[in-house]
């Protein structure tokens, strides 16, 4: 019997179908990761820059990788990616997500492989990605270690995966679902489960159990006062971020 989707989770795929319409609206449920995406591309960019000796400031500085969007949704990374020259397949459990995606994408002149699948499908199909982002996810899937093993078998031998994830602590519940769910209702309540949530040095250990080497692991901070967000080295108490390479 295949096990390709046996780290889905059923319940949170449909949360995310059921918001799919909404993915380009800045203003609507997916607001909050609009307001974080220039931080996150930052960090993506920067990383992937480094690993691969790409120059930002050149034109299409990532020509030539192949980069894998697991979890796309609407393709708010999947297209920056394809922009800066990338071959980009953007895939996600959520069947709804792939239209919204692919239309958007159309509209802005760009090409991307949206699929509807999983990262157990690609993998015992044999894709391979010099690059995989996996930023939101893990904390949504059944099975963490499972659905880790399966990214890094999607990556070539050097490759680079970026995974972004939500801290456990009270900070974190008080934040991400008090504060982003019931106070200023950024999502739909029930978006997160803070059970689910993974701490940094579990998630870390977790990227190691799966053959991958974690390099580098910062915090998306928000500042409510400058409404925004940034970096930080330190502060990873509610949301962060993750590099690891697969040995080559």
């Amino acid at each position: 019997m295949s096990t390709a989707t046996q780290t889905v989770d059923a319940g949170e795929i449909a949360k995310f179908e059921a918001m799919a319409a909404e993915w380009w609206d800045p203003h609507g449920k997916f607001k909050p990761l609009h307001m974080l995406n220039p931080t996150r591309l930052d960090y993506i960019t920067t990383q992937i820059a480094a690993e691969f000796g790409r120059g930002l400031k050149t034109n299409m500085p990532f020509a030539g990788l192949r980069i894998l969007d697991i979890g796309c949704g609407g393709g708010l990374l999947s297209e920056p990616m394809a922009r800066l020259g990338a071959e980009v397949v953007g895939a996600d459990a959520a069947e709804r997500n792939i239209p919204v995606a692919q239309v958007h994408a159309e509209q802005s002149g760009l090409d991307i492989d949206y699929r509807h699948t999983t990262a157990e499908a690609l993998a015992e199909a044999g894709e391979q990605f010099d690059v995989v982002l996996n930023m939101e996810v893990v904390e949504h899937v059944a099975d963490p270690q499972g659905y880790l093993t399966a990214c890094q078998q999607l990556l070539k031998p050097g490759g680079l995966m970026i995974c972004s994830t939500i801290n456990r602590n009270p900070k974190s519940f008080a934040m991400a679902i008090v504060g982003a769910e019931y106070v200023m209702r950024w999502l739909p309540k029930g978006t997160h489960e803070w059970q689910k949530f993974i701490t940094p040095d579990e998630l870390f250990g977790l990227i190691a159990n799966a053959g991958l080497t974690p390099v580098d692991r910062k915090g998306f901070v928000f500042n409510p006062i400058a409404w925004a967000w940034s970096l930080s080295d330190r502060d990873l108490s509610v949301n962060y971020v993750t590099a690891s390479t697969k040995p080559a």
